[in-house]
Order: structure tokens, then C-alpha cells, then sequence
């Protein structure tokens, strides 16, 4: 049975709001929701990044994260920009970026690349996005950044929607930089 998209990213934006703490998988909470995400394996999984957005980050870039989060799942498409149709990895990120921000970034990852502000890695926080090269080209491939060093995208196809760790081998050799979306860059 698969979980509904709204219903997560409702429960995630529930433990951030109310600073529920993520309970070890052992132990699962009494409420319906807090169980569901335990049951799934999100409390574990994602217990430090809904810290992390809490403390870190402003309401708009918060919502940002939640918002993006309660999409785990949904099919790649290339071309796709939506739930109903898929996403494909710059899709998701203008699509995040539109609905909770109000931003329109360009169509395409190396756009978006070229209309964000470089940062340092080191420099990273939830809500900024991370470039990869993945078809041997730069700029090929972008996700949002979730904080301690996971990021969530849309990655290719026949997968879908969900959260990696930068830490993998194969996410540190095709890294090409992170970039911070800023309000001036709202260009479609």
C-alpha cells in the first residue's frame, strides 16, 4: 500500500511544528502519524534533517524542505514538472521552488545553475540546491539540500522521488557545486 504524498509531508510538517522528537524504531509513538512514519522508516531517516530545518531555517525555506518531502515517491518523468505527470530532477526543484516560495527558476538544471548564487559546500543549508554531473556534462543533475549532507531529487528513470546522502561515492565524484536561490533571481 502506497502512502499518500500529502499525508507525509503533513506528518513532517506536524513533528517540526510541534518538536516531536524522531522515536527510535523500536519504540513507536501513540499518535497515528508519528506511527505511520515510523512504520515507513522516515522517523529514522529523517529525524536529524527535521531538526536541522527547525533550527535552521526561516518558514518559507522550512515549508520548502516539508513540502518537497511530502513528494518521497513520486515517479521520475522526463520533461514531468508535477505530481499527476512525474518529475524529472529540475521539474521537482521549480516546482518546489514555485508552489512554496513563489519563485519560478529556469526549466533546466544548468539554467537553474546559472541563475542561483554559488556557494561553498561547506556553506550549505536546507533549501539550497546541489549540482551533480551525471550525463558527462556539468550541471546535469540538481536536488534540494535537506541538510546533514542528504539531499532529495528526482534522480532518473524508472525511480522516483526520494532523499540520498552526498557521502556516496557516486554523489562525491560528480559533484559540481551548490548554489543558493535567491529572491532577485526570478526569472522564468
Amino acid at each position: 500500500m502506497r502512502v499518500r504524498f500529502s499525508t507525509v509531508a503533513a506528518a513532517l510538517v506536524l513533528l517540526c511544528c510541534t518538536g516531536l522528537q524522531a522515536a527510535p524504531a523500536s519504540e513507536p509513538e501513540g499518535d497515528d502519524m508519528v506511527r505511520l512514519l515510523n512504520d515507513r522508516g522516515l522517523l529514522v531517516q529523517l529525524g536529524g534533517q527535521i531538526d536541522q530545518v527547525r533550527q535552521t531555517m526561516g518558514e518559507k525555506a522550512s515549508e520548502l524542505v516539508m513540502t518537497a518531502m511530502g513528494f518521497l515517491g513520486v515517479p521520475y518523468r522526463r520533461g514531468g514538472s508535477s505530481a499527476e505527470t512525474g518529475f524529472d530532477c529540475s521539474g521537482f526543484v521549480r516546482a518546489m521552488y514555485q508552489q512554496t516560495v513563489g519563485l519560478i527558476l529556469p526549466r533546466s538544471a544548468d539554467q537553474q545553475a546559472a541563475a542561483t548564487k554559488t556557494i561553498d559546500k561547506n556553506e550549505l543549508r536546507p533549501g539550497d540546491l546541489v549540482f551533480f554531473n551525471t550525463m558527462r556534462r556539468t550541471f546535469s543533475h540538481v536536488g534540494i539540500y535537506i541538510g546533514d549532507n542528504k539531499f532529495i531529487h528526482s534522480p532518473r528513470s524508472g525511480s522516483e522521488v526520494r532523499v540520498e546522502d552526498m557521502r556516496m561515492s557516486y554523489w562525491q565524484t560528480r559533484f559540481n557545486g551548490a548554489r543558493r536561490v535567491e529572491p532577485a533571481n526570478n526569472n522564468p
